[in-house]
């Protein structure tokens, strides 16, 4: 068989895996409705499209969502990288448009690159290399963050392992460079995982030869200098206030037999976890894997050891062990559960978990962990012969794909409605855009727009195109100054003040005013107040 037949499944892989788990018409970059429906790819293509529309936008940065002081795209849960993509090829785009359709599938296509370019030097075969590159490729993780598609970009974490992976690349930290710094424009949590790997790859080589110490330590300053700057250009080094629950989106220690979600798995039962951690905490992966990492355990003590040397030798993954651990004791928190169950607590002091709450979705710092558990695994089953590797392999991948049948349905399922959904349809009166083109800003009451983020979408995405400020966003990180002036705004409104020219929103069932109470109607379901400027 030609060279070219061995790369077609490069192709045909990464669009049978968007076939199986998404529907096709998300590629439409008109298609937006099936995104505003109150998530966080909801916020992900509305930060993007209030930038587009800013008639002075900043560097990454919008004044149209959390009016007057703006937000940083990163913390709408909108891709920068994605951003800048967008911000170039705006000549080209609609008015309503999004990119998240594509960024799925060119996501699949840079996981499936990756995890080829990881496995071919070592699999026996044609057969046992692409059943590897699927097992690896498509763990079910990588998949649950649907909702958060910034998330989906695991070909991160892949391609930092296969730099580490050959000696040569994993020295050199040029490459490394352009990985982190794409990596820092795609997500903080990706940027820790991938971060731990490269520090991985420098104690290695300190390891190996102490003189090169100065050396590492300029080159180290230079990489964590590039990443604060790029941070600081996002917006990230801002006065925000701190969550304080890091552990509460921690991983369970069952969460890798345990799929949590009923719909997930054909043979294993899930075991309800506290709320917070099914998501944030999922690392189920599948029975097929399941079955494949214990037998490749097993055949680690009974196949012949390679030499430290040998081409097919692990030993150099020993360098790997401190960061995994890390991220895995992380992952785990000071707040243990097991099958929905507190362990007992380490509580921590107050700086330090404040200090923590960069990482307060801690649950998903154990992909890495997972990723070389699985490559692992199949470099040794590598080492069987040719038949055996090939048959054993060929299993997995059968089991691995019957059981995740139900979680491939549940999750096409949420873009099910991009075959016909309509723009808005919670906001679906054309009177909004009237309101909307009278007033100066709008606001919502109370600030918090979580109460009902369906409504805050739908306006905010007419507010932007018409480029009118909102004064509310919804923000992984929201700053002091923003969340003073909305409680003092939310307050002086709740006391019957308003602004002539601005719009008002009530949501989460909040009352009128009696002072307003015959400036209010309903419209759409929610209250507003409008007293136009005379």
């Amino acid at each position: 068989m030609r060279a070219a037949d061995h790369r077609l499944p490069l192709i045909l892989l990464p669009l049978a895996l968007f076939g199986i788990f998404f529907h096709w018409q998300i590629l439409d970059i008109g298609n937006v409705g099936w995104l505003l429906r109150g998530t966080d790819n909801g916020e992900n293509a509305l930060g993007l499209h209030a930038w587009l529309h800013d008639p002075a936008p900043g560097f990454l940065r919008t004044t149209l969502l959390g009016a007057p002081e703006g937000t940083p795209l990163l913390f709408t849960d909108s891709n920068p990288l994605l951003s800048a993509i967008g911000f170039l090829l705006q000549w080209a785009l609609p008015a309503d448009a999004q990119l998240i359709g594509w960024w799925l599938l060119a996501c699949l296509f840079l996981q499936v690159l990756f995890a080829w370019l990881l496995l071919r030097r070592y699999a026996p075969g044609p057969v046992a290399l692409w059943c590897g590159v699927l097992l690896l490729a498509a763990l079910p993780t990588l998949f649950n963050r649907v909702v958060h598609v910034n998330l989906m970009a695991h070909w991160l974490i892949l391609w930092a392992l296969w730099r580490f992976d050959d000696p040569q690349r994993s020295a050199s930290n040029r490459g490394w460079a352009v990985l982190i710094a794409l990596t820092t424009l795609v997500h903080s949590y990706l940027l820790v995982m991938v971060g731990a790997i490269w520090a991985s790859a420098m104690l290695e080589r300190l390891g190996k030869d102490r003189s090169a110490l100065p050396r590492l330590l300029a080159e180290g300053a230079a990489m964590v200098a590039m990443v604060l700057t790029i941070a600081w250009s996002l917006g990230v080094f801002g006065d925000f206030q701190s969550s304080g629950n890091y552990g509460a989106f921690a991983m369970s220690l069952d969460a890798l037999w345990n799929p949590g979600v009923d719909t997930y798995s054909t043979f294993l039962p899930a075991i309800e976890q506290r709320p917070g951690r099914a998501f944030e905490g999922f690392q189920y992966l599948g029975l097929g894997l399941l079955l494949l990492l214990p037998a490749a355990a097993i055949l680690a003590r009974r196949l012949p050891r390679p030499t430290p040397d040998a081409p097919d030798s692990l030993s150099r993954y020993r360098w790997l062990v401190p960061a995994l651990v890390v991220l895995t004791l992380l992952a785990v928190s000071t707040y243990p559960d097991i099958a929905g169950y507190m362990l007992p607590r380490l509580h921590l002091p107050t700086d330090l978990a404040n200090a923590l709450d960069a990482v307060r979705a801690s649950g998903r710092l154990f992909w890495p962990v997972a990723y070389v558990m699985v490559f692992v695994a199949l470099r040794i089953l590598y080492r069987l012969p040719a038949r055996a590797a090939r048959l054993a392999l060929i299993a997995a991948v059968v089991v691995q794909a019957a059981d995740l049948v139900p979680m491939s349905v549940a999750i096409r399922a949420q873009s099910v409605e991009a075959r016909h959904a309509p723009l808005y349809v919670r906001t679906t009166s054309p009177e909004w855009d009237q309101l909307i083109a009278q007033a100066d800003d709008i606001a919502f009451v109370p600030g918090d727009v979580t109460m009902g983020l369906g409504h805050f979408q739908e306006i905010a995405w007419r507010a932007a195109k018409a480029g009118v400020p909102v004064r509310s966003v919804y923000v992984a990180r929201i700053s002091h100054s923003s969340a003073t002036r909305q409680e003092a705004e939310t307050n002086r409104f709740r006391a019957g003040e308003v602004v002539p020219g601005r719009l008002y929103i009530l949501i989460g069932g909040e009352r009128v005013p009696s002072p307003l109470i015959f400036q209010a109607r309903p419209l759409d379901g929610v209250a507003i107040v409008f007293v136009p400027k005379r």
